[in-house]
């Protein structure tokens, strides 16, 4: 044990260059040099090119939160691919537990969906490693923070990170082989310039511009005066009524002005009749069937049904995406040829009605799929001490008659039998 912690106190790498020495205290600095401070979380993602002011925000968090609700794991298989338990690894901890001395696992995972939707690419950047990634393909990723990719090169690409040391987002680059690069499955109608999405933003944008010119506070009225303007003479003196009848209004207290008898007012500020909304209407039934969403899936009032077709149009991509380059740049190939991989869970009685619970209880049981300890586990309640709730096995039919139980029975028995 000494000795891992001594070679990872030597050869311990930090993605910004930062050589880790946890033994270098300086106690001056304990109050003092605790960084550059800010009022807002530095490290907190924000939304690009207007997403955040309208409804597509919502679309984007509804699925970043589904996305990270789903458990992912670093997990052990078979020789025939059939999942085993749990890997006790650091990349593993990093994906259940804490990502980063500023992320849970969750919000990490989050912040990785939400960034790849906004902005069609992500990277996964693996900060604190055991050794330097360009030297080694075998490390250990203590921590790893969601990039924003900068630049691309043949063989390397520039992120701009986090760094937790300094407090500010800072611009590094870092091999393709070394970085999760993570593509929006849906990158043609979210992120494409003329997608479904982009012009659904647009429309959007329009439909406010219209709003703030019709609530701006402006009359938009024409004064009729009873003679025609056409000599200069008479423009001017039309020019001065107009300033004259616009001071009135200005300078009153409560707006009120006069008018000759021979002149009328027309009042223009009534709604303009467009198709706007209808747009956006259209544009965003259309983007809720192209990503697989409705209506009733925002608000919390889909059912069984719609939700499964959500999850398998919806979630299952995204996270296919981020579990399949994790596993391709994050496990070596010696790694996965010891069965090694990177998995996701979603457990399937999270959507089940409690007054469903007991016969899907009844059915897992009795078919020998789950124990009752696992099932009691499932629904939050403590396993029993019965070794029984352990087994394997059918209750609703009796025991083999090879089983020790029942041959201690069956002598118990015998010797009632017999008198003894």
């Amino acid at each position: 044990m000494a000795n891992s912690i001594g070679s990872w106190l030597k050869h311990a790498w930090n993605a910004f260059g930062d050589r880790i020495s946890p033994m270098n205290k300086d106690p001056t600095q304990r109050f003092f040099g605790v960084g550059v401070g800010n009022s807002y979380r530095p490290d907190r993602p924000r939304l690009t090119r207007g997403n955040e002011r309208s409804i597509i925000t919502a679309v984007y968090n509804r699925i970043s939160l589904d996305t990270a609700a789903i458990d992912i794991q670093h997990v052990q298989l078979d020789e025939n691919g059939r999942f085993i338990g749990e890997k006790n690894s650091t990349l593993n901890n990093c994906l259940t537990l804490e990502a980063n001395v500023d992320q849970t696992a969750r919000a990490f995972i989050q912040d990785v969906a939400l960034s790849m939707m906004d902005e069609g690419c992500v990277a996964i950047v693996p900060v604190d490693t055991s050794t330097d990634p360009e030297l080694s393909d075998s490390y250990n990723i203590y921590t790893m923070r969601t990039g924003k990719i900068l630049d691309w090169y043949p063989q390397h690409v520039r992120v701009q990170v986090y760094n937790d040391r300094t407090g500010l987002k800072e611009q590094i680059l870092m091999p393709k082989k070394a970085v999760g690069i993570i593509e929006n499955p849906f990158y043609a109608v979210m992120n494409e310039s003329n997608s479904t999405l982009q012009r659904l933003k647009r429309k959007l944008n329009l439909l406010d511009v219209v709003d703030e010119q019709s609530s701006s506070g402006k009359l938009d009225m024409i004064i009729q005066l009873p003679y025609t303007i056409k000599s200069e003479a008479r423009k001017l003196q039309a020019e001065e009524r107009r300033k004259s009848l616009e001071n009135q209004l200005t300078g009153s207290k409560y707006g009120i002005g006069y008018i000759d008898a021979t002149e009328r007012i027309t009042q223009l500020n009534r709604p303009v009749e467009n198709n706007l909304l209808k747009q956006v209407e259209y544009l965003t039934s259309m983007l809720y069937s192209q990503l697989g969403i409705t209506q009733s899936i925002l608000d919390g009032t889909a059912d069984d049904k719609t939700m499964l077709n959500y999850y398998n149009r919806t979630i299952e991509p995204i996270l296919s995406a981020i579990t399949d380059e994790m596993k391709r740049k994050f496990l070596t190939k010696t790694a996965r040829s010891q069965g090694q991989s990177i998995m996701f869970f979603r457990d399937p009685f999270k959507l089940v009605p409690v007054t469903e619970i007991a016969e899907i209880a009844d059915k897992f049981t009795r078919n020998e799929i789950m124990t009752s300890n696992e099932f009691r586990q499932t629904i939050g309640m403590k396993p029993s001490d019965d070794p029984r709730a352990d087994e394997l096995r059918n209750k609703n039919l009796s025991e083999p008659s090879g089983s020790a139980e029942t041959e201690t029975n069956q002598s118990g028995e015998e010797k009632n039998q017999n008198g003894l």
